[in-house]
């Protein structure tokens, strides 16, 4: 198993100078990761360092709250996908979800899917499953499935637990093939990384300084993400 490839090395700490931001781009491509997963204001760089290797550029979109409404996730996906990224990882609303406001829901995620796909960019959307129960995360696959994106995720890996097995297996269990799965959060070590890619996720988050014990197969990342 190439397990880079199911990579989306994220480089998203708030606090990263762009030094440091640089330096997490080139691991990534280092070890030929599937995308580099950025904020919006590194989205320049990324494509810039990326352009020509075998690595491609995610970015994440109202991050990590989901709280900036539909007209701001609608531009702010309309501005990336213009950029060039090959996919944008969304934060759904999950206050609304918790509150049952799914229409809501539906709605930013359709804004996002609609700008994107005319540029033909992929959308994943983060649950946060942390803060929601397994029937709340397999409404929200529903949902994701209905507004047309192509993946669901798991967590920001910035609030609350990241993937866990249950939370996985109710994204598959919803999904059943008709959208993708990507685990995110805590995945530090190849032992995790493979068990969810066996479960049958297609992609997965994981902190750029867990790249190297993952992809090398030894030991686990002592980062928090």
């Amino acid at each position: 198993m190439n397990i880079a490839r199911y990579l989306d090395h994220a480089v998203l700490k708030p606090n990263m100078t762009p030094e440091e931001v640089k330096a997490a781009i080139q691991l990534g491509i280092d070890y030929k990761v599937r995308t580099v997963c950025v904020r919006g204001c590194d989205i320049d760089l990324a494509l810039e360092m990326c352009s020509g290797t075998e690595t491609d550029v995610s970015c994440v979109l109202d991050f990590p709250y989901g709280y900036s409404g539909a007209a701001v996730k609608r531009a702010a996906s309309r501005e990336y996908s213009e950029k060039g990224v090959f996919e944008i990882d969304m934060v759904m609303n999950y206050g609304y979800a918790i509150g049952g406001c799914w229409d809501k829901v539906e709605d930013e995620i359709r804004g996002v899917v609609e700008e994107a796909h005319k540029k033909n960019v992929g959308v994943k959307v983060i649950f946060e499953t942390s803060q929601l129960n397994v029937d709340q995360i397999k409404k929200g696959v529903e949902v994701c499935i209905a507004a047309g994106a192509d993946f669901v995720k798991t967590s920001t890996g910035f609030n609350g637990t990241g993937a866990t097995v249950e939370a996985v297996q109710a994204m598959l269990d919803a999904a059943k093939g008709r959208i993708k799965v990507k685990p995110s959060g805590g995945i530090r070590d190849f032992k995790t990384a493979k068990m969810y890619v066996d479960m049958g996720a297609d992609r997965l988050g994981t902190g750029y300084g867990s790249c190297k014990p993952i992809c090398d197969g030894e030991g686990a990342s002592a980062e928090a993400y």
